[in-house]
């Protein structure tokens, strides 16, 4: 009651922010709510300038806007396609693009783009208004929005870049890269990054030219001559993603990924895989024999939902477990598509649905 009187007569303060503060102790994630507010009392005691507040804020209203507008279609799986903004609707790369998006629309995925012009509006052309996102920042040239997203209420205009490349990668659940430049090129990297170090994925990553070309056939003579043959990345490296200038087998590419893999987290330390289908367990023992280098003790195991995973949307589905070394990304890849080859049962669900 002495709390509530308090905050009653802190008129300065929006109703919103008292009535929030009021309904703070029952809000179910009310220990993440305090713990992110401490963190902003603590900055507001420091020697932090009004431009660092200005980023701060500019930052929270940018999540804001990704959170609100992907939070209706959080159990529909979605495809982020990057490429040239330079890329002319004539040319053979913006054609396999748009036919890359709608294949993967009819399948029930949806699309995102950076939702800027080439690779970006083949993709919200060929995934139609209905099923794509448009993800904008505003910069002084190449970044206008393209007429196929323009004014839908699934277009969100960011201030920062991080922000954007934030939800372009959270909220996906396959990535397409088409040619570009510097950009397409830093997407790329840093996508791979994220998935060799495990802080994103696993998910499908597909590289896609145009019939007969090279670009990214090049690319990869690239990372295997200079990077894996010099030690400076893990040979099984390569096997965080695919390569191919044929649209069926791009769309193949990322319906298998979730044939029967569905989902992943940790519970500690331990690796759980969520499953479409339960493994036989002669299965998971050919997965003992063919992973058991990538494990740090014990075998992988079948397991039912840990307690720690009762608020999760997936309750019902078998799982696996395993104590991963948390290195060898590229072989959890291959793990993953091994299990994906089991050829015992047939996954009526639609991979599209999370």
């Amino acid at each position: 009651m002495k709390y509530s009187a308090q905050l009653n007569n802190l008129e300065y303060l929006d109703p919103d922010v008292i009535d929030f503060l009021l309904q703070l102790p029952k809000h179910k994630h009310s220990e993440l709510i305090q713990r992110a507010l401490s963190v902003i009392a603590r900055i507001s005691q420091d020697k932090v300038d009004r431009l660092d507040w200005k980023i701060l804020t500019a930052s929270l209203e940018d999540l804001e806007k990704g959170f609100n507008t992907f939070y209706p279609y959080r159990h529909t799986r979605k495809v982020t396609i990057f490429g040239s903004a330079r890329i002319a609707p004539e040319t053979p790369e913006y054609q396999i693009a748009k036919d890359f998006a709608y294949h993967l629309v009819q399948k029930g995925y949806m699309v995102m783009t950076g939702a800027g012009g080439g690779i970006m509006q083949a993709g919200n052309e060929g995934a139609g208004r209905e099923k794509s996102f448009g993800l904008n920042i505003d910069l002084p040239f190449e970044q206008d929005t393209n007429p196929y997203i323009v004014d839908d209420p699934k277009l969100i205009n960011f201030k920062y870049f991080f922000t954007r490349k934030l939800f372009l990668l959270k909220e996906s659940d396959a990535i397409a890269f088409f040619p570009g430049g510097f950009g397409t090129q830093d997407e790329t990297f840093e996508t791979l990054t994220l998935c060799q170090t495990g802080k994103y994925g696993p998910v499908p990553l597909v590289l896609i030219d145009k019939p007969g070309g090279d670009y990214w056939s090049s690319w990869n003579d690239y990372i295997c001559n200079q990077l894996v043959k010099r030690g400076l990345v893990s040979s099984d490296d390569p096997s965080l993603y695919t390569i191919t200038d044929n649209l069926a087998v791009a769309c193949q590419t990322i319906n298998n990924f979730y044939r029967i893999y569905h989902s992943s987290r940790y519970v500690r330390d331990l690796f759980i895989i969520r499953l479409n289908i339960d493994l036989l367990d002669a299965e998971v023992e050919l997965l003992n024999e063919e992973f058991n280098d990538i494990l740090i003790k014990g075998k992988i195991v079948k397991t039912k939902a840990l307690p720690e995973e009762m608020d999760d949307d997936s309750l019902n589905l078998p799982r696996i477990a395993l104590y991963f070394n948390q290195r060898d990304f590229g072989r959890l890849y291959q793990l993953i598509n091994r299990v994906n080859e089991m050829e015992q049962a047939v996954v009526e669900t639609h991979p599209e649905q999370k």
